[in-house]
């Protein structure tokens, strides 16, 4: 006779087996609301760059003259100046017979520094300039005195081109002489900003003033020799001019130097060196150049040259003719005495000037734009090798270095304010560091060819060995000559640099260590017998149930809640509604402390756990989060003694849950985004009816026919997909190592499995590519195993 339970036990094995849910899909992005801060920053600079746009942002040779050129172009509107301040108050007029020999003789050393760093480009196309070819060629340590040496210079560039062309400015409107700080700064403030916006981007809004005063000055060089031709160019009259430097007598026409001393040509020399500044920028920026890379950059090289060229001769040898005397305050200048003698007056006469000296006040404050393209790119290579701050090393918002625009933007503001944007007070400062570069990067060339011998290898040790020789010249005769008047401060301030980084080095190369040391053994160290949980509780609040919610996850072999008495009254009432709220499940552990010393209590408690060496324990600690600076001001930092002083103890780990005060609605939005999510997901469970298909990642030219959105896909159906890997890992799948990667679609996300594989050639996250096979499932989630796929190409990931 069959009984009741054998009745119900035959039922049960003939019932059909209960539905199989399909495998959950996996979203393509959850829309989490982003922070006040962040949509502020992404109004201002525009939407994030994703790092694949890199390629994207590179830039052709036109904009890359307007990026990485106009320092060195930009010297020629105040090179000549920087010579006749010099000669004019020792031998007066006739500075101007010296003017034109001293400017071909810095020219020459132009030539063999472009012709040096076309060999530089060449050879290093990677970029890095100065500072990658001391580093191969002579070690580290000297790559630091070159990289700092050329850091500070742009810190130098930066200031003196913004006050030169606050200059240009204040002369063309003498009103504006009062704000001349604050009209510098706020130059500073619009270049930081424009840089911020992305290389592309700057050299978009940059571009337009470079080409505009290349083009004034083409203009004002086509009057000036059509006007000298025809006999109408003549001196200005100097007898009326007040405020100028004062005008020596020492002058000898038949003399030597037409009297002057060497010391004070050398100085005029190391004064006007400023015009071959700059010419390293493209070296250290090749591969901001679209390809072939070392080839457009060295085109810009020969362009910048020779514009520099042309443009710095064209103005001395005015300067012969029309006696442009400099001024005591640096305004007017000497550009604008030219371009008002060779424009004249008349309308059409001051529309020009006035075109000069906007374009002149451009092309200053814009070579300053040089240093932002390269001081972010250059201080990467030093944080790259342990020299300086890591932060360096990363890219922002818009595919660019935006910590090392920053921090170039506030050490020249701060430079600005000190020397209160004074031109004369800066140029002492000025080329040292720069020069001293080249010369360290020429040596490090001639070393490159005597020890790789590639073709050609004697003609480049000839062009590198004499641009060395010639850059330590002329950083000896600025050295010299300037450093009384202020160059003794680069003289300190570059070994002190150096010594600060290495120092840096040092630490961070030990915390390297100390990390790395025995890390395969400590993750594969034998797990302790027994997990203790401690939870402090100060008060019952929703910072302290959020710590129990947590710990209970972590399911120990004990949990306690933890406080310790200071007030035995708050203990008292604590107690009493710990039992009222029926939480007697959980034990709460009363700990005396008479001394008030909690972090110690905590030390002790964690300790006396530990004693039996096979225990772990965590400390859990219940953090408000607040949303105001100065709400922070309004509490104690207890829980970060206390995290510090038990963190040091052998198995022992502190772990902060936070909970964010006044972030409510916020929090309320993240999980109204995420329930949304996930009605979405079961909606999308089986045919994929009603999906709102988005624009695929890939283009549909790059995949063929036939590709199906994600969100679309059913189960057990075979389809073709096409997106970008989000991520990749290698799981072990009964006990095979398998890869497995989310390729997403725009639409939605499935896994791709490779059983048996630990990697693919050329799959990488980014990559963008095309998969064929079943649809299934693996470990719940939707899947394809083994599929066919093609990885498209220029999905490579820079």
């Amino acid at each position: 006779m069959k009984t009741e339970q054998d009745v119900l036990a035959r039922a049960l094995e003939e019932a059909p087996p209960p539905p199989i849910a399909p495998p959950r899909p996996i979203p393509s992005v959850i829309d989490v609301p982003e922070s006040l801060g962040y949509r502020i920053k992404s109004r201002l600079l525009g939407p994030p760059l994703a790092t694949e746009r890199m390629a994207h942002e590179r830039l052709g040779i036109p904009t890359a003259l307007a990026v990485f050129s106009s320092d060195n172009i930009s010297s020629s509107a105040y090179a000549t100046e920087q010579i006749l301040t010099r000669l004019i108050p020792y031998i007066g007029l006739l500075a101007f017979s010296l003017v034109v020999p001293i400017t071909v003789a810095l020219l020459v050393v132009l030539a063999f520094l472009i012709l040096s760093y076309r060999q530089t480009i060449k050879e290093y196309p990677t970029a890095g300039g100065a500072y990658m070819v001391t580093r191969d060629n002579f070690g580290l340590l000297p790559a630091q005195v070159a990289g700092v040496a050329l850091l500070t210079d742009y810190v130098l560039t930066v200031s003196v081109s913004v006050a030169a062309g606050t200059d240009a400015l204040t002369s063309a409107f003498g009103v504006l002489t009062p704000w001349h700080v604050i009209i510098a700064l706020g130059f500073i403030g619009i270049l930081a900003f424009g840089n911020l916006r992305g290389v592309k981007e700057s050299g978009r809004i940059f571009a337009a003033p470079t080409y505009f005063f290349i083009g004034i000055m083409g203009v004002l060089i086509v009057m000036g020799f059509v006007k000298w031709i025809g006999g109408s160019l003549h001196p200005q009259d100097i007898s009326h001019l007040k405020g100028t430097v004062p005008i020596g007598h020492h002058g000898v026409k038949s003399a030597f130097l037409m009297g002057a001393t060497v010391f004070i040509v050398m100085k005029a020399f190391a004064s006007g060196g400023a015009a071959v500044t700059g010419v390293e920028a493209i070296s250290n920026g090749v591969s901001a150049f679209r390809r072939p890379e070392w080839v457009n950059a060295r085109k810009t090289l020969i362009i910048m040259g020779s514009t520099l060229g042309a443009l710095f001769l064209a103005l001395s040898i005015f300067s012969t003719r029309l006696h442009p005397i400099p001024y005591i305050t640096g305004t007017p200048t000497v550009i604008s005495q030219i371009g008002k003698g060779i424009f004249g007056g008349g309308p059409a006469g001051n529309v020009l000037f006035y075109f000069l000296q906007a374009g002149t006040m451009l092309i200053l404050v814009l070579a300053a734009n040089t240093s932002f393209a390269d001081f972010p790119r250059l201080a990467s290579f030093h944080a790259g090798d342990n020299f300086m701050p890591r932060q360096l090393t990363k890219r922002g918002h818009r595919l660019v270095f935006s910590n090392g625009i920053i921090s170039l933007a506030v050490a020249s503001a701060v430079l600005l304010v000190i020397t209160g944007a004074k031109v004369d007070r800066l140029i002492p400062l000025y080329a040292i560091g720069v020069f001293t570069s080249f010369t360290m990067s020429q040596a490090g060339m001639a070393k490159h060819h005597t020890t790789h011998k590639e073709p050609g290898w004697r003609k480049g040790l000839f062009i590198n060995g004499f641009g060395a020789i010639l850059s330590l010249i002329v950083d000896a005769i600025i050295l010299v000559t300037k450093f009384t008047a202020g160059a003794w401060v680069i003289v300190v301030l570059v070994p002190t640099m150096v010594y600060g980084l290495t120092r840096l080095n040092k630490e961070y190369e030990a915390e390297a260590k100390e990390l790395d040391e025995d890390a395969p053994k400590a993750c594969e160290a034998p797990i302790l017998r027994r997990h203790v949980v401690y939870v402090l509780i100060d008060n019952i609040d929703v910072a302290a149930a959020r710590a129990i919610q947590y710990a209970r996850s972590l399911t120990p072999d004990e949990l306690r809640a933890v406080h310790f008495v200071v007030d035995r009254q708050h203990a008292d009432r604590l107690s009493e509604e710990w039992r009222r709220l029926g939480l007697a499940r959980l034990p709460l552990e009363l700990i005396d402390v008479p001394d008030r010393r909690l972090t110690r209590a905590a030390v002790e408690l964690c300790a006396e756990t530990l004693l039996d060496g096979e225990t772990e324990v965590s400390l859990l600690i219940p953090r408000r989060v607040y949303t105001r600076f100065w709400h922070r001001l309004l509490h104690d930092r207890t829980a970060d003694a206390i995290a510090a002083a038990v963190g040091g103890l052998p198995h022992a780990n502190v772990t902060f849950v936070p909970y964010h005060l006044g972030s409510s609605l916020q929090q309320r939005e993240l999980e109204e985004k995420i329930r949304s999510a996930k009605r979405r997901h079961r909606s999308n469970r089986g045919d994929g009816k009603g999906v709102a298909v988005e624009e695929p990642i890939v283009r549909p030219d790059e995949v063929p026919e036939g590709v199906v959105p994600i969100a679309g896909l059913s189960y057990r159906q075979r389809a073709r997909v096409a997106g970008k890997v989000r991520s990749l890992r290698v799981q072990p799948w009964a006990g095979v190592a398998t890869l497995e990667c989310v390729l997403v679609d725009g639409t939605g996300g499935i896994a791709l499995v490779f059983l048996g594989r630990k990697n693919v050639a050329g799959l990488a996250p980014g990559v963008r590519m095309v998969a064929e096979g079943m649809v299934g499932d693996h470990g719940g989630r939707r899947a394809i195993l083994n599929q066919e796929y093609r990885i498209l190409a220029g999905s490579d990931v820079e």
